[in-house]
């Protein structure tokens, strides 16, 4: 009988990484929450060094503020932070949207499979999952147009996006069935190979969140 080999653990640092970063994004470490090292240590079971290594790396990516001998603050989504993001997704995402038409079969048929994953998520409660879906779903059209850099951009936006979409889903539950309502437009319009109105819907549904940084949105 042989016997199985041990599961390689991923690095001290990478396991803290990766814990405090799904923390942050799902809302566990809502903005303002103040993260010690002794607790992380504690939590991941690791000592307080590959701690320190994440924390620097989450602070480069603009998650945290690390403030010596206290801890590192999860820092909150800014009204700024949703109109910059909004600005650059209007940008890369309407120009895609064109792009993508006609759209090629395996593009319709991968937006089908996402669209009906996020129906399910959503249906489950299961915001954060359904928000990584959402983002796949805007991905792949991005994707489509075959442009690296331009991809490179929006995947650059990934965690920001899906930190401020579970947060919006918690705060506007009933966004997420207009959310279903507008995929379902974008494909639609891909489908019939309508740009302008893709790029239509496209800057109806990505534009929403900028009146949601006005506080115009209740």
């Amino acid at each position: 009988m042989t016997s199985l080999a041990p599961v390689k653990q991923a690095p001290a640092a990478e396991r803290v990484y990766g814990h405090v970063k799904r923390g942050v994004l799902e809302r566990r470490y809502e903005g303002g929450t103040l993260l010690t090292e002794g607790e992380l240590a504690e939590a991941v079971g690791v000592s307080r060094t590959p701690v320190r290594e994440a924390l620097l790396r989450l602070e480069a990516e603009g998650l945290l503020k690390l403030y010596p001998k206290k801890g590192a603050l999860v820092l909150p989504v800014s009204a700024q932070e949703i109109a910059d993001v909004v600005e650059t997704r209007l940008l890369v995402e309407e120009h895609a949207a064109r792009k993508a038409v006609p759209a090629p079969p395996g593009l319709i048929e991968r937006l089908e499979q996402l669209l009906a994953r996020q129906k399910e998520q959503a249906a489950a409660g299961d915001f954060a999952a359904a928000s990584v879906t959402d983002r796949c779903f805007h991905a792949e059209i991005v994707r489509s147009g075959g442009n690296e850099i331009l991809s490179r951009l929006y995947d650059q936006l990934r965690d920001r996006q899906l930190r401020m979409g579970v947060a919006v889903m918690h705060s506007h539950p009933d966004r997420i069935a207009k959310t279903l309502a507008e995929h379902e437009e974008i494909l639609r319009a891909l489908r019939a190979g309508d740009a302008e109105a893709a790029v239509g819907v496209v800057h109806r549904h990505v534009g929403w969140f900028s009146h949601l940084a006005r506080g115009e949105v209740r």
